[in-house]
């Protein structure tokens, strides 16, 4: 479980400081829960703040209990927290098969890191040995960082817009390894999403707006209201674009 407690975020642009979060409060112990909200809301400064890329000028973080605000991000991979970004990095001179094996902790087998390649729709053949730099296209990367997480398998996993990028794979493959992740760990998986797609099966939908939660509830409270309001034709814009 985690637990969020009137966390607030700033930061300075062009010389005028902003407030991005603001005193956004959180319990999440849902399997699937997903966050939501127009462009610049503070959706993605939150994933980065809960992974811990970011630190929060004020509020408290605490996950099973145990207070990890002041932890780092490596720190903080280890007690079992991973993030996706939205736009995955590369690496230079590390293969695929490295990547998974680093992200599972240990050394994996060939057949293993097909076995993760195969459920994100790769064909494992001819990604395994291939470096994880600009040869590679966008939903390549996106596909690969999944099966990354897939390997890690910790009990919180943060994705930032995981729908970006996969246009060539179904978004019901994309649900299925939300799935499988969550049957491996039993574990807890936040969405920062816009694709209605993906809200539809969360557990619990946050709405954010502003840097504070506008709403929340389950699906069944709160999508019908997204159906109806201007953030269903932010949804729409989105899926079109």
């Amino acid at each position: 479980m985690l637990e969020l407690q009137h966390i607030s975020y700033s930061a300075e642009t062009d010389g005028v400081e902003k407030r991005i979060l603001d005193d956004i409060s959180l319990t999440i112990d849902e399997r699937f829960v997903a966050i939501t909200g127009p462009n610049g809301s503070g959706k993605s400064t939150l994933a980065k703040v809960i992974a811990g890329i970011l630190r929060p000028q004020e509020g408290r973080i605490l996950l099973d209990g145990t207070d990890i605000t002041e932890l780092s991000v490596t720190e903080r991979a280890k007690s079992g927290i991973s993030f996706a970004f939205q736009q995955p990095v590369r690496f230079k001179g590390i293969t695929v098969k490295d990547l998974i094996s680093i992200a599972a902790g240990k050394k994996i087998s060939v057949k293993d890191a097909c076995s993760y390649l195969s459920e994100v729709g790769l064909c494992a053949r001819d990604y395994i040995d291939r470096e994880i730099n600009a040869s590679l296209s966008g939903g390549e990367l996106k596909r690969i960082e999944i099966a990354t997480m897939l390997a890690r398998s910790t009990r919180l996993t943060v994705f930032d817009e995981p729908e970006a990028g996969i246009d060539l794979w179904s978004f019901q493959s994309l649900i299925s390894v939300f799935e499988k992740m969550n049957s491996l760990t039993g574990g807890n998986i936040v969405i920062i999403t816009h694709q209605e797609r993906i809200l539809s099966i969360a557990d619990r939908i946050v709405v954010i707006s502003g840097g504070k939660v506008e709403r929340e509830g389950t699906r069944e409270e709160i999508l019908p209201g997204l159906l109806g309001a201007s953030v269903c034709r932010m949804l729409t814009d989105k899926m079109e674009g």
